[in-house]
């Protein structure tokens, strides 16, 4: 993985790494390259609003890697929201590394806020940094906040390949098993036509 994409650093250390090799191994690369430029988005966009020095960078970043793991078979779960079933996974994963509760904590609490109301920034600005950085890559919600230059080389960094089909069908899975989740409120409204022509995509084509 490059460790900065047009001026976007990832963080040095044992945890980032860890979370970095784990998502690459089990998710498939369209969903890993997904995690991987929420990432981007969301680290840009507090960048661009002078937020760089702070917010938690390590915790962002393994919470980022981690978010939709849930998603892939070894760790869907058939009673438990995606999202909620990739919190505890972040919490063992991080248990691992010898995150104390409070973090490990944390980290969890992200991965289940990314699929619910918007979070203010200066309420909790990690998780207003995955929410930013999923629905820019998802549905292209607020895409239009990040330079046209930097989006391009996100995605020749880290291509598409046929995500928003594949992404679609998995929340469609997960809306039929798990009809009370947040992903089959989702299904139940416009996002798969949102997602199904995000603007990248629309882009790749002309």
């Amino acid at each position: 993985m490059p460790v900065e994409v047009a001026g976007v650093r990832v963080p040095a250390g044992r945890a980032a790494e860890a979370a970095q090799t784990v998502c690459a191994e089990y998710a498939d690369e369209a969903l890993y390259h997904h995690s991987v430029r929420s990432y981007f988005f969301g680290a840009a966009w507090a960048q661009a609003r002078g937020l760089g020095s702070g917010f938690d960078r390590e915790l962002f970043f393994v919470a980022a890697m981690l978010h939709d793991l849930a998603l892939t078979p070894p760790f869907d779960s058939h009673t438990l929201a995606f999202e909620e079933a990739g919190g505890h996974l972040a919490r063992v994963f991080t248990a691992g590394l010898g995150w104390p509760a409070e973090r490990r904590d944390r980290t969890a609490e992200l991965i289940v806020l990314h699929m619910r109301d918007d979070v203010a920034p200066e309420v909790d600005l990690e998780s207003r940094l995955l929410q930013v950085g999923t629905s820019a890559d998802v549905s292209g919600t607020g895409l239009e906040a990040f330079a046209p230059s930097f989006v391009d080389t996100l995605v020749k960094a880290y291509p598409r390949q046929g995500f928003a089909p594949a992404f679609v069908r998995l929340f469609k899975d997960q809306a039929e098993r798990k009809p009370g989740c947040a992903a089959a409120e989702l299904v139940a409204g416009e996002w798969a036509e949102r997602a199904s022509s995000h603007p990248l995509d629309k882009r790749r084509r002309v």
